[in-house]
């Protein structure tokens, strides 16, 4: 049996591109533990974001570049998750939340808690620590969408412990008041209770902390900015022309306010007929138009589903009830890749930090 070149391994694998940061493997410290017992060479894999969407990509590339150093028989992969920690993040103490992710649209209606909830639990499914804040406090859903209408018990107030449903931390204001109870309170209030949502409460280490902002451009969504440095925005709107037209009054907020675009999202964008064909309801194309006249990207477009409708009001989101249908896999997809931007963007601002050394 020839003795496998362990050079040659690692010369073979030095070649292996991340797509998305389209930078070796090797060099970005993305392959480790590389092992070589008789004629297995085994490895880890760390991923950058939960269900990478280049994840298969890059263990074909592993294997068919291990394939040809002679002696190799096997290749064993080991899957890690290792989410990069936005630095501005650790800037106003919240060191343990390693990517915030916005998630926002200019008029209501549009299906963005419904978004912000599958994506939520799409990325704990696919093996993430998220959290998901309901910021709309005029508005909250998130416990209904959810299935979950209580805290556990609170015995410090400056340290709340978080709901936790299919996998997810969430909090919202919802659990504080009575269903039918409106909430009337002018902006300091309405930031102090963002600052207690991000501060006080028990996340934990997170990967990614998902936040559904209220519809708008007001109190909330500046008291978020002012309170964490948010990762990215994602842009949540429906094809119909009043839709993209708040939705650009959003996206131009996250402009305004220093926050980058992830992509525009867009909700309903078409009706499925039992004869395979498709109806557009509220229009069609509105979303990628206004991503391309923005100078953002369009990352993805989910259909009418009456089941997206009756998991919201169950308690059960669609991507567990109904796993398989077109609409779980279009918010899949669309989580899968803004959570990939998400950590791109947190590598990004981790090289554009600046060490200062200051010399006693």
């Amino acid at each position: 049996m020839a003795k496998i070149d362990n050079d040659k391994v690692m010369a073979a694998l030095a070649e292996i591109q991340e797509p998305a940061l389209e930078q070796p493997l090797v060099s970005a410290g993305l392959l480790r533990d590389v092992a070589i017992k008789g004629d297995v060479v085994s490895l880890t894999l760390a991923l950058i974001s939960p269900a990478h969407p280049h994840q298969a990509e890059m263990e074909d590339a592993i294997r068919t570049a291990l394939a040809i150093v002679a002696g190799v028989k096997k290749v064993s992969i080991e899957i890690v998750l290792a989410v990069p920690a936005d630095p501005r993040l650790q800037a106003v103490g919240k060191s343990d939340i390693k990517t915030v992710i916005a998630v926002a649209s200019g008029k209501g209606g549009v299906g963005k808690s419904t978004v912000a909830v599958n994506v939520a639990v799409a990325l704990a499914q696919a093996g993430a620590s998220v959290g998901l804040l309901d910021a709309d406090v005029y508005g909250p859903n998130i416990p209904m969408m959810m299935g979950i209408d209580r805290l556990p018990p609170v015995t410090d107030q400056n340290n709340i412990p978080p709901a936790e449903a299919h996998g997810v931390k969430l909090m919202s204001i919802g659990f504080m008041v009575k269903k039918e109870q409106p909430i009337v309170w002018r902006g300091p209030m309405l930031h102090t209770a963002i600052r207690q949502f991000t501060q006080d409460v028990l996340w934990g280490q997170l990967d990614t902390l998902v936040v559904d902002l209220p519809p708008g451009t007001g109190d909330a969504q500046l008291s978020l900015a002012q309170t964490v440095s948010v990762t990215g925005g994602l842009i949540v709107t429906m094809p119909q022309a009043v839709s993209l037209e708040d939705a650009r009054r959003g996206l131009e907020m996250f402009r305004q306010l220093s926050v980058p675009i992830l992509g525009v999202v867009e909700n309903m964008s078409y009706l499925e007929l039992p004869d395979g064909s498709r109806m557009d309801i509220f229009g069609s194309g509105g979303g990628e138009k206004m991503a391309a006249e923005a100078g953002v990207d369009f990352i993805g477009a989910i259909p009418m589903d009456a089941s997206v409708r009756v998991g919201g009001d169950s308690g059960l989101p669609i991507v567990i009830s109904q796993p398989e249908s077109p609409a779980a896999q279009a918010l899949r997809a669309i989580a899968a890749e803004t959570a990939l931007r998400a950590s791109m963007l947190a590598l990004k601002n981790q090289s554009n930090q600046i060490p200062i050394n200051i010399v006693g």
